[in-house]
């Protein structure tokens, strides 16, 4: 078969993201998003395109030869209710949603890499192309699973991409075993007697103590927690029903823990539940504690990972590879399709200068579009070799 001409796979995939990024869209809202990438598949002739699955994903299907080996390839399509505060000409339409971590550009990657595969083929088996809804929710791979996903379109590995601000484009990084974090939400809220101001005597109020909670939840890592274990404990938000001159009866302290292995994520609950009663008990208030596990970690296959950075080697060069020297603390959805079956999940540059993820000036660098639709070929052609 003719071989692609990259810059033009590059104009598109361009056209394509920033057409993404001025319509985001929500978790399990993607419907123009879904329908737009279904559409494309469509026209790069995949053999299937199936909508709808887990609510608004889609799935295309490749095949090639006569090899009986699946592979899927994913992607993550949602954006996030945050307002941009870009300038550029193709920022957000949607007030208060826009696409604040590169979704639109792993989406526009992975259509590349479809476009790639159909036209120049260079594979025997089939290929899996997943674009999944509500990864920022940590419900979107689980909808596509809970949908048979697994039954209707089988797979043995899988690989997928997220782009890494601080890292050059054009760099690739991965790591066998841990790769990122599970992600734990919990909300403790105090009861006492709220009251008038000038008399914290005459009841028992809360933000004294809830003041107090935060400071000894920060003793769970560093004092409760072995060393070697890596975890975080983050308070986000305390919420009270005082105002300037009424002492609050209720708080709600609201926040995340983060941590490898499901060991630690139960020490961090238990010793949370010791704390908070504790607490309560002293400033003589009720408590409740929610405690829910809202992402898995995410764990590398050893040998898979190795593919990858061979696999990267062979498209971006040597120089441009890397292992990643440790795990990082945020979370990922695709940890839920490693449950299934082995894979490995990999950053690609968005550029040293680029803002940070989820930050309302972020913006993905186009330029890094076509390494990653590089390697999704990349790898395909690896695992999936002719002959």
């Amino acid at each position: 078969m003719p071989k692609l001409d990259l810059d033009d796979l590059q104009s598109q995939m361009t056209a394509w993201r920033r057409h993404l990024h001025t319509h985001p869209e929500f978790g399990f809202e993607e419907k123009r998003t879904a329908a737009f990438v279904a559409g494309k598949l469509r026209e790069f002739g995949l053999d299937e395109v199936v909508e709808g699955v887990g609510g608004t994903g889609v799935v295309g299907t490749l095949k090639r030869g006569s090899g009986n080996r699946a592979i899927a390839l994913r992607a993550d399509m949602d954006a996030l209710r945050i307002t941009e505060q870009g300038g550029q000409p193709y920022r957000s339409q949607t007030p208060g949603v826009m696409h604040a971590c590169g979704h639109d550009g792993h989406t526009a990657m992975l259509l590349g890499a479809a476009r790639l595969l159909a036209e120049e083929g260079g594979f025997d088996g089939t290929v899996r192309f997943l674009f999944q809804p509500a990864e920022e929710w940590g419900r979107g791979a689980l909808a596509m699973l809970d949908d048979g996903l697994m039954e209707r379109f089988p797979f043995e590995e899988i690989y997928g991409l997220h782009n890494m601000p601080g890292l050059a484009v054009g760099q690739f990084q991965t790591r066998a075993g841990a790769f990122m974090s599970a992600e734990d939400n919990f909300e403790i809220v105090l009861k006492g007697v709220g009251g008038h101001a000038a008399k914290p005597h005459a009841g028992s109020e809360v933000l004294v103590a809830a003041c107090a909670l935060v400071m000894q939840l920060q003793t769970i890592v560093s004092r409760r927690l072995s060393p070697a274990d890596i975890a975080v404990v983050s308070v986000t938000e305390l919420l009270t029903d005082g105002t300037r001159n009424v002492l609050p009866g209720t708080a709600r302290i609201l926040g995340d823990a983060r941590s490898f292995r499901p060991e630690v994520s139960a020490a961090i609950e238990r010793q949370m539940g010791i704390i908070a009663r504790g607490t309560a008990d002293s400033y003589n208030l009720s408590h409740e504690l929610t405690y829910t596990r809202e992402f898995v970690p995410l764990v590398n296959d050893e040998a898979l990972s190795q593919e990858a950075l061979a696999a990267a080697r062979t498209v971006l060069g040597e120089t441009n590879v890397a292992t990643a020297s440790e795990p990082m603390t945020g979370s990922e959805d695709f940890a839920r399709f490693l449950d299934h079956v082995p894979g490995c999940f990999a950053y690609v540059g968005n550029g040293e200068a680029s803002a940070p993820l989820h930050n309302p000036s972020y913006d993905f660098d186009d330029r890094g579009l076509i390494h990653g639709a590089r390697f999704h070929a990349g790898i395909i052609r690896h695992r999936l070799p002719e002959g």
